[in-house]
């Protein structure tokens, strides 16, 4: 007779069954899931639309100091799409298979996440457990999609300011080794689209000026910056991709027919600047760079993100970080600290200046967040609810 299924691991495959997938979520069917496990929790809840059918789900546990500044424990609700005839189990049945593997997009990227914090809490209130601050739960939407309509218009609400978050975690990813990874800030993400105009003519001709001449320049010049940042990161086994700017072109635009030559060509890229690397001296050498590539060779931003704000963990220097990686060592968990290569929801939280880290507790697990195949194993599921039943009530008890 196969062993019952824990509790917790049915929560979280059915919270992975609901296809809140990119570009079309089913936020109505997650909303009521989150309300039910709201109950269970026994957390006040409620649900705002900073954006009409962009549905934050919020809750609260009341702290018996509801004047100290509060913790936010964040994730998103959204999942990005699937390529079905990839996958070994279809994408949102959230197979288990008999290694304990648990199938499905989410999985890693973050709905675990989302369960976990509210098992953990669970378990430690039937513990009886106490929680000195006002502990505040918040399930964003369209985070895989730039944020836009969840966390980058909440942080801007009188409501999220009367929250008085003081620290928040939010999600990182797995890491393969023994290890887990903490992330404790991110790259700006800045996606750059370059025109080029040019001469225009028959195809047969020799014309001056031309659009793709000038093209070559501007991508001359991005990839080789590109590859000097890849070599950087090859040859020093000190830094990681966080540690460095990351170019890629992703888009080209123009041309009408194969004998005609565009009066004009783009090129997009998606960029992904350090922290280290100051914003306006990035800026100034695009502009070189399209300055040489020709007249009137321009360029314009589709995201542009400013914010570098990082947060502390060194030791001794930040009361959260200390009690973070307290709660982390008498878990016998090892923390790698790494800069976020891509962008969460983090980035619009320590613009405001609060403390956040990124932490999913998944060791020996391949990385798999937007891949084929993504999942999670049981094991590893239910050992992260155990290192937040030790981080939350640390970090929510802390009287400094």
């Amino acid at each position: 007779m196969a062993d019952k299924e824990h509790p917790s691991v049915t929560n979280f495959r059915n919270y992975v069954k609901i296809k809140t997938v990119q570009p079309t979520p089913d936020y109505a069917s997650c909303t009521e899931f989150l309300l039910e496990q709201a109950k269970e929790l026994g957390a006040e809840s409620q649900v705002v639309e900073c954006v009409p059918g962009k549905p934050i789900v919020l809750m609260k546990l009341v702290g018996e100091d509801p004047s100290l500044p509060s913790i936010l424990l964040n994730s998103h609700t959204d999942v990005v799409p699937v390529f079905p005839e990839h996958w070994k189990y279809e994408p949102f049945s959230a197979h288990k298979d008999e290694n304990g593997d648990i199938y499905g997009r989410g999985t890693q990227d973050m709905k675990c996440v989302g369960i976990q914090y509210m098992e953990a809490l669970k378990e430690l209130k039937k513990k009886g457990h106490k929680f000195l601050r006002t502990i505040h739960l918040s399930f964003v939407p369209d985070e895989e999609i730039g944020g836009k309509n969840g966390m980058y218009e909440f942080v801007k609400t009188d409501m999220f300011k009367k929250m008085n978050v003081g620290f928040a975690l939010d999600e990182g990813y797995a890491n393969p080794t023994e290890k887990f990874t903490v992330f404790y800030g991110e790259r700006a993400p800045w996606w750059v689209l370059v025109k080029c105009p040019g001469q225009p003519g028959h195809g047969s001709q020799f014309l001056p000026n031309t659009a793709g001449e000038k093209l070559q320049k501007v991508i001359n010049s991005f990839l080789k910056y590109r590859n000097e940042q890849e070599l950087k990161l090859k040859e020093n086994e000190d830094i990681r991709l966080g540690d460095v700017t990351s170019v890629n072109l992703t888009i080209l635009e123009g041309g009408v027919q194969f004998n005609v030559v565009p009066a004009e060509l783009s090129v997009g890229f998606d960029i992904r600047i350090t922290p280290t690397q100051d914003l306006g001296e990035f800026e100034e050498i695009i502009k070189g760079w399209c300055k040489a590539a020709g007249k009137d060779v321009a360029y314009e931003f589709r995201q542009k993100d400013m914010c570098q704000n990082i947060t502390c963990v060194e030791d001794g220097k930040s009361v959260w970080w200390d009690t973070f990686s307290g709660s982390c060592k008498k878990e016998g968990v090892s923390l790698v600290k790494e800069i976020f290569p891509a962008a969460t929801d983090s980035r619009f939280i320590r613009k405001l200046g609060i403390p956040a880290l990124g932490f999913s507790p998944m060791n020996k697990t391949p990385i798999l967040l937007h891949d084929h195949n993504e999942f999670l194993n049981e094991k590893i599921f239910l050992r992260g609810i155990e290192i937040y039943m030790t981080i939350i009530p640390d970090i929510a008890n802390l009287r400094n």
